[in-house]
């Protein structure tokens, strides 16, 4: 079974992540339209066993005028 967290990131870091980048923006760009730290998206990009807080995910989900519910429902798809 895969480890949810490594879902997570593995899904924002493809979906997400990896799009912004491919325009040409930067991942410092991607932390401060997230409203999270720089740091934590090198984390969620590059760390398998990064164990993401819930706080982080709301905050990203936030800034995606997403919710939880919907992520989580994104994810298992």
């Amino acid at each position: 079974m895969i480890d949810i967290n490594e879902k997570i990131c593995s899904y924002i870091t493809k979906n997400w992540l990896i799009p912004w980048l491919k325009e040409n923006k930067s991942q410092n760009s991607f932390a401060k339209n997230h409203d999270i730290e720089e740091s934590t998206v090198r984390k969620i990009k590059s760390d398998g066993t990064y164990r993401i807080p819930v706080e982080t995910l709301y905050r990203i989900c936030k800034a995606r005028k997403l919710t939880l519910e919907q992520f989580f429902n994104l994810i298992n798809e």
